[in-house]
């Protein structure tokens, strides 16, 4: 994990914290296009990698949310795999929706992280303790990040802030024997 050595003491502050980290969909745990078939229904690619890193935020403790502007049923396929309990879809408002979800875990602001890639974002990102914008993010998004991935929206870009967020936390060496 060499992309976390180095790091701002701002960024990993502000990652240490973290008791929720919230998602993006479409441009994010996608690389954003938007695939259909014959037949008009959708499908979307979601990055393997991005799954094991939510998963194992969440068996450190970490809540994680996913919150889209879209509706999509393979979202929902999706969080039910990875055992997401917060989905929120149809939400044009995610800043709303995320001072919603704050009260109902009782969080701060400065707990949770927000990721996201492109202009109806930057509200919720304004309010989040940690912005992350991903690497292929809208410039307007970055400038309202704390910290930007390497990866795009779609190829592991997610993991990329679940390492952080455990790395921050003191998890890395739990994770590393973990899998031993």
């Amino acid at each position: 994990m060499n992309y976390l050595t180095n790091l701002p003491a701002e960024v990993l502050a502000r990652a240490a914290k973290i008791r929720l980290a919230a998602f993006d969909v479409d441009g994010t745990l996608t690389d954003g296009r938007l695939w259909y078939t014959e037949s008009g229904h959708e499908t979307k690619v979601f990055h393997v990698h991005d799954g094991l890193g939510l998963k194992r935020l969440q068996a450190h403790g970490v809540h994680v949310a996913i919150i889209s502007a879209r509706i999509s049923h393979p979202v929902a396929l999706r969080a039910e795999e990875l055992d997401i309990a917060h989905v929120y879809q149809g939400q044009n408002d995610k800043r709303e929706c995320m001072q919603q979800i704050l009260e109902a875990l009782n969080l701060q602001p400065e707990e949770v992280a927000f990721v996201g890639d492109d202009l109806p974002d930057i509200p919720v990102m304004r309010l989040s303790g940690l912005a992350v914008a991903v690497a292929n993010a809208h410039p307007w998004v970055v400038e309202q990040s704390h910290w930007q991935t390497r990866l795009g929206g779609g190829q592991g870009a997610v993991r990329e802030v679940c390492d952080l967020i455990l790395h921050a936390k003191g998890k890395t060496s739990a994770e590393q024997e973990h899998w031993r």
